[in-house]
């Protein structure tokens, strides 16, 4: 069983560090399986490496961390060539897609060559969750900034608009994305959106936001909208999963506690 309405969870996190092994699932990656709704085996997912190169040692990680969360894993590379002879197939078959980070320029440009920009599209209709981190989160939206250009952070205006609006990732992790994205927002080459910091997500049903979560305490989501060349903040504080029992699917949203919103003086 997939997800019952279009699903996006676009986060700051993915994998995290292990006691006795080198990665685990985190809760974000945990909580995009368990919005699959998989009942009576285990969940599909493929890792999609892009933006960071197809490095294989990477892979060995995300497997084994795979196998500790009982989750059948695999992997979509395009690295020297693609290593699915029918990647539409293999994306239906999945319950959840996960994208890491990395260059978002690489990703998005290699996609759209491949065709999987098309095919990744196909499946989020279907029911397979799209998800990921960094440039795995920004990639769905119709923009964001990234530093897939050098050292600076630059605007990109052109994702792959499953979503609408734009992204900022490590809001509170590197000084230079702040300033960068309220200044294209400023400037109108980025629309209006949302900011992550690290360890938060936005989980989307269609193109609505219907709840922001969290794998830490204190952390935070920004909800940003320009107006006349001025941006404003609104924080949004997240709910924590991975740490309660607290519900987890996205259709059941009277039972959780609205997101509470303060606004930020405009830039």
């Amino acid at each position: 069983m997939t997800a019952d309405a279009p699903t996006i969870v676009a986060t700051c996190g993915g994998l995290n560090g292990g006691d006795w092994s080198d990665s685990v699932y985190g809760p974000l990656l945990l909580h995009a399986i368990e919005l699959a709704r998989v009942k009576g085996r285990a969940p599909r997912l493929t890792h999609i490496n892009t933006a960071g190169g197809d490095q294989r040692h990477v892979e060995g990680a995300e497997l084994e961390a795979a196998r500790l969360a009982g989750v059948d894993a695999s992997h979509v590379r395009f690295f020297p060539h693609p290593n699915i002879p029918d990647l539409r197939a293999h994306l239906l078959h999945q319950d959840v897609v996960w994208v890491s980070g990395g260059s978002l320029i690489n990703l998005l440009a290699v996609w759209r060559a491949h065709g999987l920009d098309r095919l990744l599209a196909e499946a989020w209709q279907a029911g397979v969750v799209l998800a990921g981190g960094s440039a795995g989160a920004l990639c769905w939206h119709e923009g964001g900034t990234t530093a897939s250009f050098g050292p600076g952070i630059s605007a990109v205006p052109d994702g792959l608009r499953l979503l609408p609006g734009s992204l900022g990732v490590h809001w509170d992790s590197d000084p230079q994305r702040r300033p960068a994205h309220l200044a294209a927002m400023a400037a109108g080459t980025l629309g209006d959106g949302h900011a992550l910091e690290e360890g938060v997500g936005l989980v989307y049903r269609g193109t609505d936001v219907v709840d922001v979560v969290s794998e830490r305490h204190g952390a935070a989501a920004w909800r940003l909208t320009a107006s006349a060349g001025e941006v404003t903040e609104t924080r949004v504080t997240p709910r924590v999963v991975g740490h309660s029992s607290a519900p987890t699917d996205p259709s059941d949203r009277t039972t959780l506690t609205p997101p509470i919103e303060e606004a930020r003086q405009p830039r």
